[in-house]
């Protein structure tokens, strides 16, 4: 099933168990305008919605995958209000920042295939997605010194977690190109391969088969874990591993494992 106009800037497909969405501004290298975002809030809506959707995977049409945000929804022309009109921060705080947490909190897994360039946000959006696979000749691009902005949408959070400060801070300070190979090395990404898209396909159908429930407390545990202290963790351990004790898909994979059969997960 395909859902979308002609003029979508994000276009959704079923393909069995797995939602592709499609970023769809290939021409400004799917760069996000405020109702580009409304319409991925959308396509996460009717994933969530739909109870055979177990995964999702996310993508780029074009050459390019995302470069942020398309700066022509900021009125940068000089006259009164100038820095008012020009001022990122609402765009971050009605657009971006709200598509990070619903990235973090949907309720299937969510893998990202990088077509090509993610800069600025575009590049905090892959880092927001559970796994990410990149083409050979995707890179990743901290833009924003070069405008003389910060990271946003997670970006200098999301930066330090996956590399550390020393190479967080070069990235984010000089915006040099991090070719996708590099990435793989140095753990912004999972992997990198001729055909993201297929891979992420495959990655997500297998995803799709497992317990979903325990998949997404698995993000949630591992997000947070620098948030607390061993102490504080092992408690939350505890206490999720009783919540998932609760669902179909821990008794039936016990009882495959106690039967030596394939389990049969269904995501509840």
């Amino acid at each position: 099933m395909t859902t979308a106009t002609a003029d979508a800037t994000v276009l959704y497909e079923t393909r069995g168990a797995v939602a592709l969405i499609t970023l769809n501004r290939p021409g400004s290298l799917n760069s996000f305008t405020r109702a580009m975002h409304a319409e991925l809030w959308r396509a996460f809506d009717y994933a969530e919605a739909d109870s055979g959707i177990r995964a999702i995977v996310l993508t780029g049409a074009g050459r390019g995958f995302c470069a942020g945000l398309d700066l022509s929804e900021l009125d940068f022309t000089p006259g009164p209000n100038q820095l008012e009109r020009a001022d990122p921060g609402p765009v971050i705080e009605e657009a971006f920042n709200p598509t990070t947490r619903r990235i973090q909190a949907l309720s299937v897994p969510i893998v990202v295939a990088v077509n090509g360039v993610a800069a600025g946000a575009g590049a905090s959006l892959v880092m927001a997605c559970d796994i990410a696979i990149a083409a050979p000749g995707a890179s990743f691009v901290q833009a924003f010194s070069k405008i003389g902005l910060i990271p946003d949408a997670g970006g200098s959070w999301l930066l330090v977690e996956r590399l550390g400060l020393a190479r967080a801070m070069a990235l984010a300070m000089t915006g040099d190109k991090l070719p996708a190979a590099q990435a793989k090395e140095w753990g912004l990404i999972w992997d990198v391969t001729d055909d993201p898209l297929t891979a992420a396909l495959a990655l997500a159908n297998k995803l799709a088969a497992m317990p979903t429930k325990a998949l997404v407390a698995t993000r949630a545990l591992l997000r947070d874990a620098s948030t607390r202290s061993l102490n504080e963790h092992l408690d939350v351990e505890r206490d999720t591993q009783s919540t998932l004790g609760a669902t179909h898909d821990y008794i039936e994979g016990v009882t495959a494992f106690l039967e030596k059969r394939p389990p049969q997960f269904k995501g509840t």
